[in-house]
């Protein structure tokens, strides 16, 4: 509590398994009651090894970064409005790329922060994202669904059904098989390739933090 008081700076190391539940929102929320939302000027680091119960990083806020080697499972960055989050798989995973590391629905209602994640989302991948900024590997069905704010980028295959409902926010989508294109109704959503080095430089930023936090 005194790091959060004082706006210090603290770092820890913890394991993590499947029944840890929203893990880190209640340290969000004695932020909030103290800060606000925007308030808390220090820097929380929290480190863990394992496999992550639901809502892993729900509710996290500005100084907070929780870094999980291992998985995570549903609802990873609910409502995340600050922050960072960071999942990686153990040393030694093969093709990191196409292994499954977020379970479904991640970041629903988020309006803020930044999620980078070395591995697979599941379904519904940023459903209701109003502000965060994510970068996944690849991702299943209902990818970007209800988005109204906010980047996603996603660096390999996706599912059916991308960006279904979506009002607002981008997407950078690499389109390997050229099939996105079958896989998005175009009557609510626009897809051009980049045409612009604002596009070109917001990529490339978020490309650079990806490899630098994995």
């Amino acid at each position: 509590m005194a790091a959060i008081d004082g706006h210090g700076r603290m770092s820890c190391d913890l394991e993590i398994v499947n029944t840890d539940r929203s893990v880190g929102a209640r340290i969000a929320g004695e932020i909030a009651a103290r800060h606000g939302n925007k308030g808390f000027n220090g820097e929380l680091a929290l480190n863990f090894n394992g496999a992550a119960g639901q809502s892993f990083g729900a509710f996290v806020l500005q100084g907070m970064q929780l870094r999980l080697v291992g998985e995570a499972n549903d609802y990873v960055g609910k409502g995340i409005n600050g922050g960072r989050l960071i999942v990686v798989p153990p040393s030694g995973v093969k093709d990191p790329g196409n292994q499954v590391i977020l379970g479904n629905t991640c970041l629903y209602g988020a309006t803020g922060g930044e999620l980078y994640a070395l591995g697979r989302a599941g379904e519904r991948f940023a459903v209701r994202n109003s502000g965060c900024k994510a970068v996944v590997e690849g991702a299943g069905d209902h990818c970007c669904e209800y988005m109204t704010g906010g980047v996603v980028v996603v660096l390999g295959s996706t599912g059916r059904n991308v960006a279904a409902g979506m009002t607002g926010g981008i997407a950078f989508i690499l389109d390997e098989d050229a099939g996105l294109a079958q896989r998005v109704n175009q009557e609510i959503v626009a897809i051009e390739p980049i045409s612009n080095s604002e596009q070109d430089a917001l990529l490339k930023s978020l490309l650079v933090a990806h490899l630098e936090a994995t």
